[in-house]
C-alpha cells in the first residue's frame, strides 16, 4: 500500500525569504489551511524540511489520495 502526506498550509508565507515561497508554489500551496496530497519521497521529504515551520504534515493511505 503506497503512503502519501497531506501538506496543510497553516502560516502565511509573507515576510518569509523568495525560496520558501518558492518550495511551498512546488508542493502547489497557496492560500492558508489549503492542503495538496503528495507522494512520500525523499524529494518531497526535502521540500517539506525546507518549510517546515509553516506547514502541517499528515501521514494518508492510498484511498485517500484519490
Amino acid at each position: 500500500m503506497d503512503k502519501g502526506l497531506r501538506i496543510i498550509l497553516r502560516k502565511s508565507k509573507i515576510g518569509h525569504p523568495a525560496h520558501q515561497t518558492r518550495v511551498l508554489a512546488g508542493l502547489g500551496l497557496r492560500k492558508i489551511n489549503q492542503s495538496v496530497v503528495r507522494a512520500d519521497t525523499p524529494i518531497i521529504r526535502g521540500m517539506i524540511r525546507k518549510v517546515i515551520h509553516l506547514v502541517e504534515i499528515q501521514q494518508v493511505d492510498n484511498e485517500e489520495r484519490g
